[in-house]
Formats: C-alpha cells, structure tokens, sequence
C-alpha cells in the first residue's frame, strides 16, 4: 500500500468512526439536534478535509475544474439544506471510491514493477583468488566478477571464463536460454542458470542494461496519450457545464413549482455527485499503464502510453533492410580474385577492415579465420556509405561498393549477381570483389503477410543496390522499395512521406537501432529492433523490441488496438452512465448516495476492463 492510500485509509476510517457515533445519537434522540450538527460536521470535515486542501491548492494553479470540485460543492449544499446524512455518507463513499482509484494504480504500477524488476541486489567481486559481495553500483569497468547459478547478472559484462547458458525472458521475453562462451556479451538482469562464469565489467552500473530499462520502463507514465488529455480536457469544460446544469435546476422549476423549491435545489446538489466522473478519470491511465505492462511481458519496451495511442493510427511501417527484415549476419559467398590470389585479396580485405565493426567487416574476419596481425594496418578510415580506405603493407587499399570505386576513378568489373558486392582497390587498380550475402529473418515474410492482410502499408529502405533489395523485396512480397540509400538519404525519404500522410495517419519507422538514429527520432513512431545493450535505440526509439523478431510488432500493434478498445469502452460506459443517472436525479429518481454508489460501481467496471489488460496474451503471426 502506498502512502498516500495508507493516509485516505486513516481519514476513511476517523470519519467512519464519528459518523457512526453522530448517527446513533440521531437515532436515539440522545442530545439537542445542534449537537448533532456538530457532530455530522464533524465527519463532514474529517472525511472531505484532504479533498478541499487539494481543491485549494489547484485553485491556486487554477486548474480546480475537476470531479472533487463537484462532490465539495454538492455534498456542502447539502449540508446547508439540513441533509446532514446524506451529505456524509456522499462524501464517504466519495472518499471510498478514492481509496479504490490509489490501490488500484498502485497495484497496477506494483505489478509492472514486480516483472521487470531486473535490478541485481549483490555482485561477487573477484579480488586476488578471493570474491567479496559488493553492491552492483561499485563495480568499475575491467573488474572481473564470479556469477554462480541461479544469480542475476549484476552489469554489462563479458565471458573470460567459462560457458553455459542465461536466462534473458525478462528482457527479451525470449522463452529459450541462451548459450554463452568466452568472449560473448552478457545483459545485466540476465540470470546465470548452469555454470560458474568469469566475467570482466564492460559497463558501469547506472549505464548498465537493466538499469536504463527500468528508468525507461519507471517513466513511461510521464508521456501522457491523448486519450488522456481528452479526459483532462473534458473535464476541464464537463466541470463547469454541469455547476451550470444543476444550478439551472436549482432556479428555473422551482420557479413554476413554487412550493418545491427545497426539492429541486436538492436535485441540483445530486445532479452534481450523478455526473462526478470518477470511473473515467481513473480507468484511462489504468488501461494504459495496463497495456505498457503487457507489452513488456512480451518483450516490447513502449515508452509511454502516447506511443500505446499513436501505434494504433500507423497506417505505413518503413522497414531499414538490414539487421531488421534480413539477420545483419553477412557470410561470405564467393571471392573473384583480378590479377591476385583468392588467399591474398580475402586477406588484404580483412586487414582493410580490421578496425571496423560494421557486419560486413565481421563477415570477412570471419572468412579469413586468423587473428590480423594490426601492425600490417595504418591509416585506417571508415567513410559511411561507401566502406573504407586503410594502409596495408605500405599499400593504399579500398574496400567498398560501387560508389566508392566510381568515386576513385577506378575502373572495376560489376558483378551482375545478387547480394552485396565488395570491390577491392590497391594502389588504385581493381584488385577483384567479394560477394556476401545476408539471410531473410524467419518471421519477417510472416509480419509483412499480416500487414498487407490489415491493410498497412510497407516500404523498405536500403544501401544496398538494386539487385539487392528487389531479390529481398521480392521474397518478402513488398512493392515499394527504396535501394541504394545512404543515411540522409533515409532522413530525407521520411520528412517527404511526413508531408504527404493525411491527417491523422502514422509513420512508423523500424530499424535495427545502431545507425538509424536519425530515422528514429524524426518517424512519428522509431521501432527499434533488437535494441537489448544498443544505446541509440533506447535513446532515440520510441518503442524497442528487445530480441530480433520484427513479428513482435504484431504484438504490440493488438496491444495497442487492445488497449484503446478498453479506453473507449470505459469512456462509453461511464459517460452514458453519467447522464442516465443526471437524467434520473432531476426527476428525482435517486438520492445522493445512489448517486455516489452508482458512479463507484461504474468506476470498479471499468478498473476490471482496464485490468485485463495486464493479461494480454501473446499471439503468433
């Protein structure tokens, strides 16, 4: 229980506690009725004393328009009529309906934070041949930690010793452990689960996964939908327009019904307490806070229920080729060698690309198999968009693509095949070229399939040439493709598509979270995939699918859909409620507490709605 649901506890119960002492001594006729005024006022003042601070305090900001404006005045009136009970008990379940509003929040917040807590309580510090327990916050960088069985990874790390397999369904939502060896990275929050590992600190505490994910997870509810602003809004005119009701009640009939004057201005006062909007203003956060749960369960960081809101309107999805509809984990195909050996131009790449960590690069050290010896290489310079130009040997070497070489002036035979072509230049003649291919995702030709079913549309975007992207283009089934892009040119393509969507439509953008940073920022919604340990992605993405399946879109597109169903269903009900029961007040069909009971109940239908959420189950393609 929080706190402040523990202090509305306190005044609920004081208030209780007097209000049945004033209703035995009225009943029983016990002392004059002017004590028994006082003592009706008495929990009068404990139950609504925290209401009318509130009310003050925003008076102040003058943001005062709200449901607690309403209960006060009308339970006030009431008193002022000589309505003594009702005006306690009104404001008692007013206060009651509060105390559900904060426990049901925090159980909700408590329940999100309970599964994502991934913070690690204690690290095993290697010092010497001993370990000694510290605190994950002072571990510092290149320290070496023991992690045992059963133990959550306490920072970013890397093997040094040992292999077995972690458990990473709390950040990933991946159900499979993972098999690690030396050299591969390991995410804090992670938990050891078959062997003791060395692991050396690659990352600081507060820069650690675990950590950046719970600050982005703990935040989330800062970033209001419009949903919520509506509902802020509309009370903001709702508030006014019903004092302006009810007083109209109060003024015009008694002015034809002379001799009921006292009844109608009664009617008023519940009228007042009829259209209190609990059950709306507390519902909408709670299916958001609901969905963004749900979505974490499933692998999906969405930073804030706006994101929840916007997904919903995404009418066009532009996918980055590589590492997001294809692995990014590029093997070498073939190598045609000009004028050289196959062995001599594979090993004058690598070396080239020694101090790279672009795929492609990986994908030669991979093929050539041998540790480079770094003291053959000078001079090394990446140029994006084009490759590398680095000293090998005393020898200017190119490694790059077709602008590279037509920039150079340097005349090259094309290759007609697809996939992505290497050209290699040394000392400004063509040496030869490297064919590398990249793999089509499992589940890619799935997602795209149910986004042509929903009608959205799909647009890829890549730097590799055209052979490329038709062939990936082709097996995915996307007819709109955009191929031979460098990074502003991505850039650029989206502030076009900006300007043309209509309104109310969405522009999704789906990258692989490392050098797509711009697109992210600028697309109404940036999706970056696999963005587990990526920095860019978690800064600049908007919503972050923590293992690599592009199908976990899916999931969070019905989420989203989901969780405005739930929003729009609770805004339905509670407003038709609102003027079912403002209809019978001013006939007279209900008293004040009906009123307060009926909006309670309006107000727990909807909690169980947005609940559901929370529960949201996973779905395939």
């Amino acid at each position: 229980m929080t706190e402040e649901a523990r202090k509305k506890g306190i005044e609920i119960g004081a208030g209780v506690a007097i209000y049945i002492i004033a209703w035995a001594v009225a009943s029983y006729r016990i002392v004059p009725s002017t004590a028994e005024t006082l003592l009706f006022l008495a929990a009068y003042a404990v139950l609504s004393l925290s209401s009318c601070w509130e009310q003050l305090r925003k008076f102040v900001k003058r943001e005062f328009m709200d449901e607690s404006l309403l209960m006060i005045i009308a339970t006030a009136g009431a008193f002022l009529v000589g309505k003594h009970k009702e005006a306690v008990a009104a404001m008692l379940f007013y206060q009651v309906s509060k105390l559900v509003e904060e426990l049901s929040l925090g159980k909700t917040k408590k329940s999100i934070a309970e599964f994502i807590d991934i913070r690690p309580e204690y690290a095993n510090l290697k010092v010497g041949n001993r370990e000694k327990i510290v605190p994950p916050q002072e571990l510092k960088l290149r320290q070496v930690i023991v992690l045992r069985p059963g133990e959550k990874i306490p920072v970013d790390a890397v093997v040094t010793l040992g292999s077995g397999s972690v458990d990473m369904k709390a950040l990933t939502g991946e159900s499979e452990p993972r098999n690690v060896k030396i050299g591969d990275k390991l995410y804090s929050g992670s938990i050891n689960l078959n062997s003791v590992l060395e692991a050396r600190v690659i990352r600081q505490y507060n820069d650690s996964t675990a950590a950046r994910i719970m600050r982005l997870v703990e935040s989330a509810s800062e970033n209001k939908p419009a949903s919520i602003h509506f509902a802020d809004k509309f009370t903001k005119y709702y508030t006014p327009l019903v004092i302006l009701l009810a007083l109209l009640t109060m003024i015009l009939p008694p002015m034809v019904f002379i001799e009921a004057r006292a009844e109608w201005i009664y009617r008023g006062l519940i009228i007042l307490v009829a259209a209190c909007p609990c059950g709306l203003m507390v519902s909408i956060p709670l299916a958001f806070l609901g969905g963004i749960g749900s979505a974490s369960k499933q692998g999906v960081l969405i930073k804030g229920g706006a994101y929840l809101e916007d997904l919903t309107e995404a009418d066009t999805f532009v996918f980055d080729k590589t590492g997001t509809l294809t692995e990014g984990v590029f093997h070498v195909r073939e190598i045609v060698p000009h004028k050289m050996e196959r062995e001599e131009l594979l090993e004058i790449a690598a070396l080239a690309e020694a101090y790279s960590n672009h795929p492609i690069a990986m994908s030669l050290a991979e093929e050539y198999g041998k540790e480079p010896d770094m003291s053959r290489v000078s001079d090394a310079e990446e140029q994006p968009g084009y490759g590398v130009r680095a000293s090998v040997d005393g020898r200017e070497v190119y490694v790059g693509n077709i602008r590279l070489m037509n920039r150079q002036g340097i005349f090259y035979q094309p290759v007609k095949e697809a996939g992505t072509v290497i050209y290699i230049a040394v000392d400004g003649q063509y040496a030869g070229c490297i064919l590398i291919s990249d793999k089509i995702r499992e589940d890619a030709a799935g997602l795209i399939k149910w986004m042509r079913r929903k009608n959205l549309g799909v647009v890829m975007f890549t730097g590799d040439n055209e052979r490329v992207a038709e062939e990936v283009a082709g097996r995915l089934q996307i007819e709109s493709v955009y191929a031979e892009l460098m990074p502003e040119h991505k850039v650029e393509l989206l502030e076009e598509f900006r300007e043309n969507q209509m309104e109310g439509e969405k522009l999704a953008f789906v990258g692989d979270g490392i050098n797509d940073a711009p697109a992210l920022s600028l697309a109404d919604i940036g999706i970056a995939m696999g963005g587990l340990g990526a920095d860019a992605a978690l800064e600049a993405a908007d919503i972050i699918l923590m293992k690599d399946e592009p199908s976990k879109i899916i999931n969070a597109v019905r989420i989203a859909r989901a969780t405005l169903r739930s929003v729009k269903q609770n805004m339905a009900f509670a407003v038709g409620m609102k003027i079912l029961l403002v209809i019978m007040a001013f006939f007279g069909l209900v008293t004040m507490q009906n009123a307060i009971i009926a909006d309670m109940v309006v107000m727990i239908i909807n909690i169980l709605n947005s609940f559901w959420m929370m529960q949201y189950p996973e779905k395939g393609v």
